[in-house]
């Protein structure tokens, strides 16, 4: 169990410990679950670098990775979407979780027939998960800083993802279009 795996383990297990902290009853509850999830963004960010730096890249992180990135997203979109359960709120989540489950299974399948890399992760995925991460960070958050309405501006970077992310699984559906008509 190399570095990197050890980071993207810890990232699993920072989401219960996130859902705990933000339903916990403390005044400074959204100060800890946003520390949490900017924890768990970190070890994302880490793992990745380590693997690549330490040459540690392993089959089990190429799978885990994707898979604790997509849950703490969903988990963090469903409960800021209970919190505030608005429709400008929650279409942008369903946006984001509807294309991670789209362009997994869709990955998944490029895989079976030996063309995975065709929907390898793009510039724009990044681009997006960046987006999506600040602005997840500052709806759980709220609060506004200095007066900067935090929310608002986590509400605006949150649609700006959500449009990333469409265009990102046009991109992907079109690379695997010649294989999906066949």
């Amino acid at each position: 169990m190399n570095i990197p795996n050890q980071l993207t383990l810890l990232r699993i297990l920072l989401i219960p410990v996130f859902v705990l902290v933000f339903y916990s009853s403390s005044s400074w509850n959204n100060y800890f679950a946003c520390l949490v999830f900017a924890l768990a963004a970190l070890t994302d960010i880490l793992d990745g670098y380590l693997a690549r730096k330490l040459n540690q890249t392993s089959s089990l992180g190429a799978f885990l990775d994707p898979v604790a990135d997509k849950l703490m997203v969903a988990v963090v979109l469903v409960l800021v979407v209970q919190q505030n359960p608005t429709t400008n709120l929650a279409l942008p989540a369903a946006i984001i979780i509807g294309r991670e489950i789209t362009v997994s299974a869709l990955r998944e399948w490029m895989a079976e027939i030996g063309a995975r890399n065709m929907v390898a992760v793009s510039i724009l995925g990044k681009i997006k998960t960046i987006a999506q991460m600040l602005a997840l960070g500052f709806l759980v958050f709220r609060v506004p800083v200095f007066g900067m309405p935090v929310y608002q501006i986590g509400l605006i970077l949150l649609y700006f993802a959500a449009i990333l992310t469409l265009i990102s699984m046009i991109q992907y559906l079109m690379a695997a279009w010649p294989q999906l008509k066949e």
